[in-house]
């Protein structure tokens, strides 16, 4: 398991309240029964994640960090990587997913395990075990699906679930409308097999969660739980799994740690207390002292740094975290650019927009100024640097005529132009 963070704390409240307290349940099947199991011993649970893509994104870091909170407290995980649902892919809002190829498809199954295993411990009375429905499925018959999983849902209740009413009329395939069975499927050989007796995911999964429960109740009997975490959104109440470029992936190289310590940076004052409670293990009190910091004092953003430093140390580790921030705080003049780490500098300038010129052109200071986007034309460039607020590699510039040579490039073989105190970019000779 990856080391604990800063500033780690595990509640001594019940499970259950901490995650109430935490927003983390946004609906449930009967807490007062899963509370009385989790009381009478150590609950055997399941969360899945379906590669669809080759790395998981911050709505599945919910998950992984649900699930971690539920081991700590002694409770027993299976990670769920669905080789054979991650061939289909849960319906969408609107479009039919694309079939990837089963190649593809192994291939993410293996990089999507390996991101999930550094989360949970695999070793000690309480060890999680990592699952593949592909497992189960890839020898069932379709007579044995269609009569052991298929009779047991009414068509009507299908039909009812949102993501499938609002596909009704543009259209939907029976590969995607059937995914409820294929989940739902799971849990019941989970359960079968491991006694697994509670399933939670994102709550555009509740349809499938109660799927499953209801399929072990008419299937074989017995009551078991789910419930769901509700989906990031913005203050304005669009989606937080997209980025300006993309997705929030935890894959470094799909997303720079340094961009991802960005974006947790950078969040609305409205949602930090909120992705506070939901990405760190930091305490309730801890967290409630930053919420008032971030109300009395919001431009000391002292919620944003604690944020990010949390969420991207226990994604990338503390020793990146510390890179980023050096290289941030050098960026701006606060320590030694030739010091840094090439990759972490390099993803800096390229997430403020790198520039590249021709080396032969032997650029002047006013030049880069104005191929870099920090000023609008030569004549503002040269008025920026006759005010003293032109920088090359954090030392003012006085002479606008000044043409950086190689000895300037600093790691990566950048120049790091900077006007004023907050507006910087880098630019590269080639």
């Amino acid at each position: 398991m990856a080391p604990r963070p800063r500033g780690w704390s595990v509640s001594q409240q019940h499970l259950l309240d901490d995650l109430v307290w935490r927003g983390l349940i946004a609906h449930s099947t009967d807490l007062g029964a899963l509370r009385e199991e989790m009381d009478a011993g150590p609950v055997r649970f399941y969360v899945g994640f379906d590669p669809t893509a080759p790395s998981l994104h911050m709505g599945h870091l919910v998950q992984v960090l649900t699930a971690r909170r539920l081991q700590e407290a002694g409770h027993v995980p299976y990670a769920l990587v669905g080789g054979a649902t991650g061939m289909i892919g849960d319906p969408k809002e609107s479009g039919e997913r694309t079939m990837n190829p089963v190649e593809t498809v192994r291939e993410w199954v293996g990089r999507v395990r390996g991101q999930i295993e550094p989360f949970l411990s695999f070793e000690g009375e309480n060890a999680a075990t990592m699952v593949d429905n592909y497992e189960w499925t890839a020898n069932l018959s379709t007579l044995d699906f269609l009569r052991d999983v298929g009779k047991h849902f009414p068509v009507n209740r299908m039909l009812a679930r949102e993501v499938v009413r609002s596909r009704l009329e543009s259209g939907i395939s029976f590969t995607e409308f059937s995914y409820v069975l294929l989940q739902s499927l799971d849990f019941l050989e989970l359960h079968r097999s491991h006694d697994v007796r509670l399933q939670f995911g994102g709550s555009d999964q509740w349809g499938n969660l109660t799927g499953g429960v209801e399929l072990i109740r008419r299937s074989v009997g017995a009551r078991v739980h789910a419930f769901a975490t509700p989906l990031m959104t913005r203050a304005d109440g669009t989606k937080y799994g997209k980025t300006e470029g993309g997705a929030l992936w935890l894959d470094p190289e799909m997303m720079s740690p340094y961009a991802f310590y960005q974006f947790w940076l950078n969040v609305e004052d409205a949602k930090v207390g909120e992705l506070l409670r939901v990405f760190t293990f930091l305490s309730h009190e801890e967290i409630e002292e930053l919420e008032q910091q971030t109300t009395d004092k919001p431009f000391l953003r002292a919620g944003q740094k604690t944020l990010a430093h949390e969420v991207t140390s226990t994604v990338h580790g503390l020793e990146e975290t510390e890179r980023i921030k050096a290289a941030a705080a050098a960026l701006f003049g606060g320590g030694d650019l030739a010091s840094l780490d090439a990759a972490t500098l390099g993803a800096a300038l390229s997430e403020a927009g790198g520039t590249e010129v021709a080396r032969s052109s032997e650029p002047t200071v006013v030049d880069l100024l104005v191929e870099s986007g920090l000023s609008e034309s030569r004549g503002a460039a040269r008025r920026t640097v006759g005010e003293g607020g032109a920088y090359l590699n954090n030392v003012r510039v006085t002479d606008p005529d000044l043409r950086p040579g190689d000895d300037d490039l600093v790691a990566g073989g950048w120049w790091v132009l900077r006007r004023g105190k907050k507006s910087f970019a880098g630019v590269r000779p080639v």
